[in-house]
C-alpha cells in the first residue's frame, strides 16, 4: 500500500528541468524592506531555496532576503515569507493564498538511487556564469539513466495563507486552531471531500472563499 501511495504521489508531482522557476532571466520591481524600489532588468526565482537569483555582469548572485519585501514580474506576484519568495496565488477580499515552490531534494535523491546507476550526486552552490544549468547545480557521475524523468527535478509545492490578519502555514490543524466557530462545519466539509487535494491551487482557494465568505 505505501509503495502504491509513494508512486502515486510522484506521478502527480511537477517536475522540470531547470533549478529556476524561469527559462530565462527577466525584469522585476524589487521592494526592499526599507520601502524603496529598484527595478532589474535579469532576475528569477532559485527553486533551491526559493530566494531572488540576479545577473551581475557575468556572475549569478543569491540576494540577500532579508533585505526584500516583495517582488513582482510581469507575470506574478512575489512576498517574503520566512526568506522565501511565495507567489500571490489569488485572494478573497483581505485573505490571500500563496504558494513557495520548492526544489524536492529527498524525492529527488531516492530517486536516483532506486533507477540511476552513478558513482555520485552532488548538490552544490551557484556557479558564476550567465545562466543556470542542470549542471550547474547538480554535479553527477552517472553511468545510465533507466529513465529520463527520473533526472527532472521535483518540485513541492508550499501553501500560505494570510487568513483574518495571520499569515498560516496551510495545514488542517493550523487552519482549524484559526477559524471561527462558525466556519468549522464548512471547512470540514470541503476538506472532507474526496478529491480535495492541500497541494493544488483552485482547492486551497475554494476553501479559502468557504472559510472567508
Amino acid at each position: 500500500m505505501c509503495m502504491v501511495m509513494m508512486a502515486v504521489a510522484m506521478l502527480a508531482q511537477k517536475r522540470t528541468t531547470m533549478p529556476v522557476l524561469y527559462k530565462d532571466f527577466r525584469p522585476a520591481v524589487i521592494t526592499f524592506a526599507d520601502g524603496h524600489k529598484s527595478k532589474n532588468a535579469f532576475t528569477n526565482v532559485f527553486l533551491k531555496n526559493a530566494s531572488l537569483l540576479f545577473l551581475k555582469g557575468e556572475l549569478t548572485m543569491e540576494a540577500n532576503m532579508d533585505n526584500i519585501l516583495s517582488v513582482d514580474f510581469d507575470d506574478r506576484q512575489f512576498i517574503n515569507i520566512n526568506n522565501q519568495l511565495a507567489c500571490i496565488v489569488d485572494s478573497v477580499g483581505p485573505n490571500v493564498l500563496y504558494r513557495i515552490d520548492l526544489f524536492d531534494k529527498e524525492s529527488y535523491e531516492r530517486n536516483l538511487h532506486n533507477n540511476v546507476n552513478f558513482s555520485q550526486v552532488d548538490f552544490g552552490n551557484i556557479t558564476n556564469g550567465t545562466s543556470l544549468e542542470m549542471s550547474d547545480f547538480i554535479n553527477t557521475g552517472t553511468i545510465d539513466i533507466n529513465n529520463e524523468d527520473d533526472y527532472k527535478l521535483p518540485i513541492i509545492p508550499v501553501y500560505y495563507m494570510l487568513y483574518n490578519g495571520k499569515m498560516l502555514k496551510v495545514h488542517e490543524r493550523t487552519i482549524w486552531n484559526r477559524l471561527p466557530k462558525d466556519k468549522r462545519r464548512m471547512y470540514k466539509t470541503i476538506i472532507e471531500q474526496p478529491d480535495f487535494k492541500w497541494t493544488d491551487d483552485a482547492q486551497l482557494m475554494n476553501l479559502l472563499k468557504a472559510i472567508s465568505e
